[in-house]
């Protein structure tokens, strides 16, 4: 398989962790742009990037670029992902992808019309932990799947200009936090859930911090998440099947889980993959689905799990600026 030119959009945490997991498997980035210049030019002295782009709109013309990964705020990337992908772009973009179920149908148009890969860069997607443990689930070892319950909860002080809390940086627990507990139910989920109630907890600066939500699809499968911005909780899914269950504990890049057994068998430990390597398989992935040679990226899963969070902050009435 060829090796392909990545560029990178933004300089924050997830981009050193790109640059980082590259550099492992000894590669670079080939190109960096950044809305304040000057961070893309110490970016790219600190991994030895080739190229830094004066503006964002040159990453997206460069002919030389094959995949982009969008690293920006939220309410950015819809306006990027159009952008590149008129372009010819291949996308991996950060979670949340888009903002609500509409722009990501306009960027999934765009792409299919540009005959280029779109993806979210979904650590459960790409675990080899999941894709095991989905093995276990279709060979029939577990039985009828029941029920998932969800955790994830961070202690973040309240500051109305940071990310997690800005309703202009489309903040909140469910765009931050709730996608990898969505995305970790859709996973094991046989089909999307078709009915979704759901309690939130307001932050004074209008967005979700904290809520619970409850969910089921029409084969009965249910599923119930807690989120909350204000207190630590364990990142643990538990996932409830006739003859046992698993535990996953640090699920968005999990490699164990623990199999309780219900019909007499001992617990289980399953093992697959590393925590550390979790960006290294999404673009492993990623360039498996660009080649052709297979497509890993799930975007199906992405757009339920944005079609969930729409109609749960459609049914909160939480809107960002974009969207008002």
């Amino acid at each position: 398989m060829r090796t392909y030119r990545w560029a990178i959009l933004g300089c924050g945490d997830i981009a050193n962790q790109l640059a980082q997991a590259m550099g492992k498997a000894g590669r670079t980035l080939y190109g960096v742009a950044n809305r304040t210049n000057q961070k893309a030019v110490e970016f790219a002295e600190k991994y030895g990037v080739l190229k830094v782009y004066q503006t964002i709109p040159e990453l997206f013309t460069d002919e030389a670029v094959d995949i982009i990964y969008i690293a920006t705020p939220h309410n950015t990337h819809s306006e990027y992902l159009k952008a590149a992908l008129r372009q010819g772009k291949h996308i991996l973009c950060e979670k949340s992808i888009t903002l609500n179920a509409t722009e990501l149908t306009q960027a999934q148009r765009l792409a299919q019309e540009s005959g280029v890969t779109l993806a979210e860069a979904m650590t459960i997607y790409h675990m080899p932990l999941y894709k095991k443990l989905q093995e276990r689930i279709q060979r029939g070892d577990l039985g009828r799947l029941c029920m998932i319950q969800m955790n994830f909860g961070s202690l973040k002080a309240y500051d109305s200009n940071s990310r997690f809390f800005n309703l202009s940086l489309a903040g909140g627990a469910l765009l931050d936090i709730g996608v990898y507990a969505l995305s970790f139910i859709r996973w094991f989920l046989s089909e999307a859930p078709d009915k979704i109630i759901s309690q939130v907890k307001f932050a004074p600066s209008g967005v979700d911090e904290q809520a619970g939500i409850l969910l089921m699809n029409a084969a009965g499968e249910m599923a119930t998440v807690a989120l909350t911005l204000r207190a630590k909780q364990p990142k643990r899914g538990m996932v409830v099947f006739e003859r046992g269950y698993l535990e996953i504990y640090e699920y968005p890049r999990a490699s164990r889980a623990v199999v309780t057994y219900t019909d007499g068998r001992p617990q289980e430990i399953i093992e697959s993959g590393n925590t550390e390597d979790a960006l290294w398989y999404e673009i492993c992935d990623m360039e498996q689905a660009v080649s052709g040679a297979g497509n890993e990226m799930h975007l199906d899963y992405t757009a339920d799990v944005m079609s969930m969070m729409t109609q749960i902050r459609q049914a909160w009435k939480l809107y960002y600026p974009e969207e008002t």
